[in-house]
């Protein structure tokens, strides 16, 4: 009897989980759709985030902002864009170990990531003023405010990505 018992629970179980995983499976909304005023908003700021930017540098931006929020969609979709760019694999692997491979990035890039670090993890502790400063020592007050925006943009993105349930490889855009 407690066999037969275990083995309905199990049965049960099982079809709870299925239930479960067919639910997390099911596509989430479109956000374009659902809020098409707020996703064309959200591609204006990007793209005004952008305007002055080193394309380059654009990416390795996105791409440590991405890394850090753990966004797979967004890192597999910048990461392939830097590639078609002409960036190189040797940096891409190294982006999230930059501080210890220096060597790699320029001064400036080095600052845009550190700073970019800053604003995505503002929550572990604000904006530590050196690493503010090394920024401001790379980038004039109009370049240092688009690199902001486009930190606050791809954080964004990354947050639309996951919440929604973006995946990986879809570079649906």
């Amino acid at each position: 009897m407690v066999m037969t018992t275990n083995t309905m629970h199990a049965t049960t179980h099982t079809t709870t989980d299925t239930t479960t995983n067919a639910k997390a499976a099911s596509p989430r909304l479109d956000f374009a759709k659902s809020a098409p005023k707020v996703f064309r908003a959200l591609i204006g700021f990007d793209a005004a985030a952008r305007e002055g930017i080193d394309p380059a540098l654009v990416e390795l931006i996105q791409i440590r902002a991405s890394h850090l929020n753990r966004c797979a969609y967004c890192l597999h979709m910048h990461t392939n864009d830097a590639r078609k760019a002409g960036e190189s694999e040797d940096r891409l692997h190294l982006i999230p170990v930059w501080r210890e491979a220096r060597h790699f990035f320029t001064a400036r890039e080095q600052a845009a990531l550190a700073l970019t670090e800053a604003v995505t993890l503002v929550a572990d502790g604000g904006i530590p003023d050196d690493v503010y400063a090394e920024a401001s020592a790379h980038f004039d007050d109009t370049e240092l405010a688009h690199v902001v925006a486009l930190v606050l943009t791809i954080n964004t993105w990354n947050r639309i990505a996951l919440s929604t349930g973006k995946k990986a490889g879809t570079d649906e855009r």
